[in-house]
């Protein structure tokens, strides 16, 4: 029981770091193009962050699918106590520190592939096999691991797309005057994205807490300890009772606050170092990079809003000049997000083995 308590309450911590490693994500176009002050900015984003619960709530019908596909990661022959616990455990502390370490350096990594790398490293060090690991099939891991360059390419492109429509709307405006509407829409951009955010990166954390909670129903001597409200089953379950409420809504707070909290580091980067960033290409940026978060969210695989906006970012960049983007800090970022699962995958790899020596 001590074990399951530590778990969610670190899912949570993971939550809240993720709120404000990616609270750049949101905020860094309405902050560096001045829509917006920092404090604003991140007090708006965390607003809209959390009513997108509301949004899978009452408009999906609370169809949390992204959360389902995390919960499904490991093959369902291994979810017992025994076995999943110290994966999640190391799973979640590896995500934690890599996530941490990449918001100390200001790289704008991906805090999905980093918990699902986590998940890998833990999981094959645990059953020795590669097999217990969910790869293919839609929801598979390697479906996911294609969105490392899916998503920035997607958002890549209707950014683009979007900026020469609405170039060729607006080549008759009034420059100052089309400037100014821009600014104005830029809040509705930011909010949602913000929503996008919120209904993506919120559902991973309450995947790992629904894996946590149907490992410990797979056990029918611990399963007849816990309250009603821990006795989760399968994720179907989770889906048709509002029993279970809690989990989404502790977890659509904790990023909450976590963005409220700001990511001042990672800001910079997005804002400023990949291209310079005008209150029309805030809001292209950020409506592309909504509009492919929508579409994850359909196909219920979890994707990094952080590739999202970057490849946004630079589709607004490139439409005005391809030497526009500062492609030299494009590369890094990309090498960054490519080392994610596997560095992640190796941390967990080595929390589990510190776990399993001091008898966890």
């Amino acid at each position: 029981m001590t074990l399951l308590i530590i778990i969610i309450v670190l899912a949570l911590i993971f939550d809240f770091i993720n709120g404000f490693h990616d609270a750049a994500n949101s905020i860094a176009t309405i902050v560096s193009t001045r829509v917006l002050t920092p404090l604003q900015a991140v007090a708006w984003a965390a607003f809209f962050n959390f009513v997108a619960f509301a949004i899978v709530k009452f408009v999906f019908g609370g169809n949390f699918g992204i959360a389902n596909t995390i919960s499904k990661t490991v093959v369902e022959q291994f979810i017992t106590p025994q076995i999943m616990l110290p994966i999640l455990l190391s799973g979640v502390i590896a995500a934690i520190t890599w996530n941490l370490i990449t918001w100390w350096l200001g790289i704008p990594s991906s805090s999905s592939h980093t918990l699902i790398g986590g998940f890998i490293g833990a999981a094959i060090t645990a059953t020795l096999s590669i097999n217990s690991i969910n790869w293919y099939g839609q929801k598979g891991v390697l479906s996911i691991m294609s969105f490392i360059f899916l998503a920035p390419l997607i958002g890549m492109i209707l950014s683009t797309l979007l900026s020469i429509l609405i170039l060729n709307i607006c080549r008759k405006a009034n420059p100052h005057k089309a400037n100014r509407w821009f600014k104005h829409l830029q809040l509705a951009s930011s909010a949602l994205f913000s929503i996008g955010h919120g209904m993506n990166d919120s559902q991973k954390t309450m995947g790992i807490i629904a894996i946590t909670l149907i490992s410990f129903n797979a056990d029918p001597n611990i399963a007849s300890h816990l309250p009603a409200w821990m006795k989760l089953t399968s994720f179907e379950l989770f889906k048709h009772t509002e029993e279970f409420d809690w989990i989404p809504l502790s977890c659509f707070i904790a990023i909450a606050l976590g963005t409220l909290s700001g990511g001042w580091r990672i800001v910079k980067t997005m804002g400023t170092r990949i291209t310079k960033v005008t209150s029309f290409e805030g809001v292209v940026a950020e409506t592309a990079g909504a509009m492919t978060l929508y579409i994850s969210e359909i196909l219920s695989i979890p994707v990094s809003t952080t590739h999202t906006i970057t490849g946004a970012i630079m589709g607004v960049g490139a439409t005005k000049r391809l030497s526009a983007v500062r492609w030299g800090v494009t590369k890094s970022l990309l090498i960054a997000w490519i080392l994610t699962i596997p560095v992640s995958a190796l941390l967990a790899s080595f929390i589990y083995f510190i776990l399993r020596l001091i008898g966890i």
